[in-house]
């Protein structure tokens, strides 16, 4: 009978010999694949070549100490997702701060008992497991999506299109992203305030649209699941192509009948002749199985304003 963590992989760093013995054995016993180092470098070394499930890290090593190590870990997007569960003699409360911090989600006291830190990681691995079947899916679908550190605007993963829109709207050379960001944080506080389920989603403003942050999921003290939409031009026209299997040109013109738009400005804005404005409107009530432009417009908006309100 197959372990429950046979197919999972743990990086174990510590400079002591001793310990790295004492926890090869114990997860191997317990059915991880054990990896192991003995300094800072070769951990952030292994975790971007072999991308481990999780990692136990030693606190205090001589050179680039755990808190350096996991702080790098956490600034790289390639690997800011793996879960760190320190290992410290230390139990201050400021060295425990400092472990939290650094971006650990967990920490065990040495001497260490084998046992403990068996049943932390188990704990910790299958949340990162959900975490990860969250984004898979998110991902599949294409939704913009983020998940950010509970209390905090830290962003722990983010799907590729909610990457696409967060270079756009909080672009480094761009002068407006200090203020932004400002908002940003300022909204995911009111959040940690109480403000959940009274707060209206936050607009982020920008010349070519506008780009709204709405809570998803706040309940869980791992992570915070937000989504993203944008609005403009540009996405409405792609939201209409997607949604009533429309040619791009079909649906700009569209696009422009939902404004009020005539077919004569309508082709003076896209460049061809209101005949040929007039054309693709016909397949456009072909397609949405409507008679007149009022009807398609009206169809369209609640369409969309369905689509969007489902998506959130």
């Amino acid at each position: 009978m197959p372990k429950p963590n046979q197919n999972a992989v743990v990086l174990v760093v510590d400079d002591a010999p001793d310990a790295l013995a004492l926890l090869h054995g114990s997860l191997v016993e317990s059915g991880y694949t054990v990896l192991v180092a003995n300094n800072g470098t070769d951990a952030i070394r292994i975790c971007n070549e072999a991308y481990p499930d999780i990692v136990l890290l030693d606190a205090v090593m001589p050179g680039l100490d755990g808190f350096e190590v996991c702080k790098k870990l956490k600034h790289d997007l390639n690997t800011r997702h793996i879960p760190v569960i320190f290992m410290t003699g230390l139990t201050e409360p400021e060295d425990v701060v400092k472990g939290f911090s650094a971006g650990g989600i967990d920490y065990v006291t040495k001497p260490l008992s084998p046992i403990e830190v068996i049943a932390r990681l188990n704990t910790h691995l299958k949340n990162s497991r959900l975490m990860s079947h969250t984004q898979g899916a998110l991902d599949a679908f294409g939704q913009a999506a983020i998940a950010v550190l509970p209390k905090t605007d830290k962003i722990i993963w983010q799907t590729p299109l909610a990457r696409q829109l967060i270079d756009k709207y909080f672009a480094p050379n761009d002068a407006d992203t200090q203020v932004h960001n400002a908002q940003l944080q300022n909204w995911i506080q009111q959040l940690s305030d109480g403000g959940r389920t009274r707060l209206r989603p936050l607009v982020i403003l920008h010349p070519t649209g506008r780009l709204i942050f709405t809570p998803a999921d706040i309940r869980s003290e791992e992570q915070w699941l937000i989504l993203l939409r944008e609005e403009s031009e540009t996405a409405q026209v792609e939201a209409l192509k997607s949604v009533f299997k429309l040619t791009k040109r079909e649906a700009e013109v569209l696009h422009w009948v939902i404004l009020g738009k005539t077919d004569k400005s309508i082709g003076e804005i896209l460049g061809t002749s209101p005949r040929t404005v007039n054309k693709h409107m016909e397949h456009v009530f072909v397609k949405l199985g409507v008679e007149t432009r009022t009807a398609a417009a009206s169809l369209a908006v609640t369409k969309l304003h369905t689509s969007n309100s489902q998506g959130n």
